[in-house]
């Protein structure tokens, strides 16, 4: 069983391409980025406003903590990238091996089949990871903000 198609034109496999510079740009602010002590904020570094989840219930939505957990992977902060968010590290794994296969499939002119059996697979079972791990997180972690993300509520709020 393979999981590329042979003899796809380049223009075809402009996707592919993308999905790589994607991945590139995120690990490149990663890298720029510092790991918000918290454990959830970094993207607050951007200029980003904290997580509406957060703002109004106090309580994680499913990806808060993604971008503080890559950072700290990228940084080489592996245990706290798992506090993080606890299936952060991998996620970007799967993002980091799914970006250097597209690029190769783009480079040798071969499309990478997404809805072959293997990949389908692994796409359903992530999602349904991250959503499932998302809502039993939500419901078990109150006083999720931190006292910058309060003080934020107050001030926009007046």
């Amino acid at each position: 069983m393979t999981i590329f198609e042979n003899g796809v034109r380049r223009t075809k496999l402009a996707g592919q391409a993308m999905w790589f510079a994607g991945w590139f740009f995120v690990t490149c602010f990663a890298a720029y980025l510092k790991p918000d002590p918290s454990g959830h904020g970094t993207h607050q570094q951007l200029g980003l406003p904290p997580c509406p989840s957060v703002l109004l219930f106090d309580r994680p939505c499913p990806g808060c903590g993604l971008t503080t957990s890559w950072t700290a992977l990228v940084h080489g902060q592996i245990g706290f990238a798992f506090h993080a968010h606890a299936i952060g590290p991998f996620l970007y794994l799967l993002f980091t091996v799914s970006a250097w296969l597209a690029l190769y499939g783009f480079l040798t002119g071969k499309r990478l089949m997404l809805e072959a059996k293997i990949p389908s697979r692994i796409i359903y079972a992530t999602a349904i990871l991250f959503i499932g791990f998302g809502v039993v997180r939500m419901a078990v972690t109150p006083g999720f903000g931190t006292q910058k993300e309060r003080l934020y509520v107050i001030t926009r709020g007046s």
